[in-house]
C-alpha cells in the first residue's frame, strides 16, 4: 500500500491534531506539513520541492480562507488530489469548492468515515466512486 503524502490547511489545533492522528493510524498516510492560514499554505504548496498526494483544506482558516488555497492548489502543475473537510458543507459551499477544482467535499460533523474510506481507496490506488461529493 502506498503512503498517501498529505497537507492539512486547519485553523483548530485540537482538531488539526486530531485528524492528523486518525489518518495516520487508520490509512497509509504520511502528513507532511499543515498550515493554520491561506498564506502560508499557499508559500508551502508553492515550493518547489514540496510534493504531496492529497491536500485537506478546512474553509473557515486564521487568515485568508481555504477557497484561496483551493485556487493556488488547482493551479499547481503537480497532481494531487484535494478535498475539504468543513462544518460549513451547504449546497452552495459544495458548488463553489468544486467550481475551484475540490475532487470531493466532506463535513466533519458527518463524514469523517467517508474521508477515511476516501483516503484509503487513494493510498491504495483505487479510484473513488461514492456518489457522496
Amino acid at each position: 500500500m502506498y503512503q498517501l503524502k498529505t497537507y492539512i490547511v486547519e485553523d483548530s489545533l485540537v482538531i488539526r491534531q486530531s485528524l492528523i492522528a486518525t489518518l495516520e493510524e487508520l490509512v497509509s498516510v504520511e502528513v507532511v506539513g499543515t498550515a493554520e492560514d491561506e498564506l502560508t499554505a499557499a508559500q508551502w504548496l508553492t515550493q518547489p520541492g514540496n510534493h504531496v498526494d492529497l491536500v485537506i483544506v478546512d474553509i473557515f482558516l486564521k487568515g485568508g480562507s481555504g477557497l484561496g488555497v483551493l485556487r493556488v492548489a488547482n493551479k499547481l502543475p503537480r497532481r494531487h488530489k484535494l478535498v475539504v473537510l468543513s462544518n460549513y458543507a451547504t449546497p452552495d459551499i459544495r458548488r463553489k469548492c468544486l467550481e475551484l477544482g475540490a475532487d470531493r467535499v466532506f463535513d466533519k460533523s458527518n463524514d469523517i468515515d467517508a474521508l477515511i474510506m476516501y483516503c484509503s481507496h487513494l493510498a491504495a490506488g483505487e479510484a473513488f466512486t461514492s456518489a457522496l461529493v
